[in-house]
């Protein structure tokens, strides 16, 4: 291996960071909310492989899309397989449930969090190794798993203290529904390729939904007048659509209807939503032009094109990095106590009562190196609640900043 020169220090992989201090509280609180809120909801833990097989993402996620065509990391292993890390949780957990037979626990409710992969153009909030947290409910049909995963989703942000937000939600209709609004999206975009974006163009043929959602103007002036899906609804799907409205409202979750907002693949289904936050708020400007902070949808096809049964299923994902951002910097934990080692010939006594402290629940460190006077400047620097000085002949001593419970409970226990 060659020897790098000194000073050359390798730099990180650009689009990926180092997460460190307030930052990286910030990203564990988000971890921890998403934790606590979903044993509330009883959604079961999962951990998912990295990478997977390159077919399971380009059947689910489609050929055509920018992930599959442009973003993903493949690479082909030493037996010959191609192998690519995971841009997206929902295609691993669809397959983790056909082979391994997690049918037997449907309506299964499953949650993970953890690093995605997308070679895209890094920007604010936006990297190429990412993080999200991810809920599925998979199996289940009824409306009532939709109104679950966005009651969850609402609750998850309120207790991370995000406000400004609001849930924008459509509907894509059931299968002859979405087939009879796609083929008049079809003629209606078709009259005006020629004025349309490049991008547009293309999605014409491909994936036509996905013009309802373009940023370009060119096709944005034309996208008002565009064919609505309540024009389309069956009754079936319009009855799916009003139970996951009137849920929502009894659930006290605050919605907004958003006709425009669409899922381009064939196998999605009903209910498309996602979090915004709203114009002029605190979100908004923390986040620029990166405006959806979480965001889902129902995905009733999706089984199939991975080869196994029809099965009906809801989810969202939404990035931790961005919720980390809305959630701003949060402190170190408080250090409640300072174990002083004044005498080196102290420290089995030192690292006893630390344990003791930790197994009580204090939050505590330990100041062992340099003279006595430096430790207690040190000790006195991280301005923890209590200093306990701890020598030779063991704790003999404590300078405490009010009563801690915690704290008195252990020293109790040793007296």
């Amino acid at each position: 291996m060659p020897v790098m020169a000194k000073g050359n220090t390798p730099k990180a992989i650009r689009g990926t960071q180092d997460i460190f201090g307030p930052d990286a509280e910030a990203f564990a609180f988000v971890a921890e909310t998403f934790e606590r809120v979903r044993k509330l909801y009883r959604f079961r833990r999962v951990e998912m492989p990295v990478f997977e097989k390159t077919e399971v993402f380009a059947r689910s996620i489609g050929e055509t899309t920018d992930i599959v065509s442009k973003e993903m990391y493949s690479f082909e292993d030493r037996g010959g397989d191609s192998l690519t890390l995971r841009p997206e949780f929902t295609a691993g957990i669809a397959r983790a449930y056909l082979t391994n037979g997690w049918q037997q626990h449907a309506p299964l409710k499953v949650a993970t969090h953890g690093p995605l992969f997308r070679y895209e153009r890094p920007q604010k909030g936006r990297y190429r190794q990412f993080h999200q947290i991810d809920a599925e409910i998979i199996g289940a049909a009824e409306p009532q798993a939709d109104v679950e995963l966005l009651a969850m989703a609402d609750q998850l942000l309120k207790e991370l203290g995000i406000v400004g937000v609001t849930l924008h939600l459509n509907t894509l209709g059931d299968g002859d529904s979405r087939e009879a609004w796609r083929a008049a999206l079809v003629e209606y975009f078709g009259a005006v390729k020629d004025e349309l974006s490049e991008d547009s163009q293309e999605r014409l043929e491909k994936n036509p939904l996905r013009i309802l959602d373009s940023k370009d103007p060119r096709d944005r002036k034309f996208v008002a007048d565009a064919p609505k899906i309540d024009a389309f609804l069956s009754s079936d799907a319009r009855a799916f659509f009003d139970a996951v409205t009137s849920g929502l409202d009894a659930a006290g979750v605050k919605w907004t209807r958003a006709e425009s907002l669409v899922r381009g693949l064939d196998y999605y289904r009903h209910t498309a939503f996602e979090f915004v936050p709203d114009e002029g708020s605190a979100a908004a400007d923390a986040l620029g032009s990166q405006s959806t902070i979480l965001g889902g949808g129902r995905y009733d096809g999706l089984m199939e094109s991975l080869g196994g049964a029809p099965t009906p299923a809801v989810g969202w994902a939404a990035g931790i990095e961005r919720l980390a951002m809305l959630v701003g910097e949060r402190n170190d934990p408080i250090l409640e106590a300072i174990v002083l080692l004044e005498h080196d010939d102290g420290l089995v006594a030192a690292n006893k009562l630390l344990s003791e402290l930790r197994a009580g629940g204090v939050v505590s460190d330990i100041v062992a190196s340099g003279s006595t006077k430096k430790r207690y400047d040190k000790a006195v620097k991280q301005d923890p609640k209590a200093i306990l000085r701890v020598n030779e002949t063991g704790y003999h001593s404590i300078s405490e900043k009010g009563q801690n419970e915690r704290l008195t409970a252990v020293l109790k226990r040793r007296t």
